[in-house]
């Protein structure tokens, strides 16, 4: 059962970086609900097209895969297909309580605890990374998503969600008040929503809806378009 977020609630005297720790494993469901303004549709919508996209005797990925919410939406909207789900997760504390809710669920789905920059990827006719590019680092996404890219099979799809930057300042400085706005109507206080912006900023980098575009593009995606977006949060489709 999911626990209530009060990570922030707190003062923190060592406000250290933030990390996918068994504290924030225990709290996810709530804190992400709370915290991305459209989680429940971008993720009802993630199975939705996997769907439409996913090939019989193909793979589907879900890198960044969490406590696998994206996983269980293509997994309903596919069931007694031939193919394979694979999530991927670095951390440890992810993974195991994503694999209790593929239990809980009866759900089979591949679970790999390692880094998404790192496992195999190949046959590939669906890829989701939800909110998980933004956590790597800015030097290394373009050979991330030509991995991608190179494993996908002609008309496959990847669906991207991210927090987005705007280039322009004063349209930055509204959705970022927005977002705030949005947290603290779920619940957040003013000193949760900073003490949390403290712990993200250094593992966190967002990019302009116009550099996703780019970068997909020069990795071999034809149709590159945004789908949904609410504040500064976004989700991209690329058709390959």
């Amino acid at each position: 059962m999911a626990g209530h977020d009060n990570i922030f609630a707190a003062p923190i005297e060592k406000l250290g970086d933030f990390t996918f720790d068994e504290r924030v494993a225990e709290v996810f469901p709530d804190m992400i609900q709370r915290s991305v303004p459209g989680y429940a549709t971008i993720i009802a919508m993630t199975g939705v097209m996997a769907g439409r996209y996913a090939k019989a005797g193909s793979n589907c990925y879900d890198l960044g895969c969490s406590l696998g919410a994206s996983s269980l939406a293509i997994s309903r909207e596919t069931r007694g297909r031939d193919l394979q789900l694979i999530g991927v997760d670095n951390s440890a504390a992810m993974i195991e309580r994503c694999r209790e809710y593929c239990t809980q669920s009866n759900t089979d789905i591949e679970l790999r605890c390692e880094s998404i920059q790192d496992t195999a990827l190949s046959n590939a006719s669906v890829v989701v990374l939800n909110f998980t590019l933004q956590f790597v680092p800015e030097d290394q996404r373009q050979a991330l998503c030509q991995r991608i890219s190179d494993a996908m099979l002609p008309g496959g799809i990847l669906i991207l969600s991210e927090k987005i930057q705007f280039a322009d300042a004063h349209l930055q400085e509204l959705n970022t008040d927005l977002h705030h706005a949005f947290k603290r109507a779920n619940g957040y206080s003013d000193l949760e929503v900073a003490q949390k912006r403290s712990a993200l900023e250094n593992v966190l980098m967002p990019e302009t809806l116009s550099a996703h575009q780019q970068r997909l593009k020069a990795c071999g995606f034809s149709s590159v378009d945004v789908w949904f977006q609410c504040f500064n949060f976004a989700s991209m489709v690329a058709i390959k």
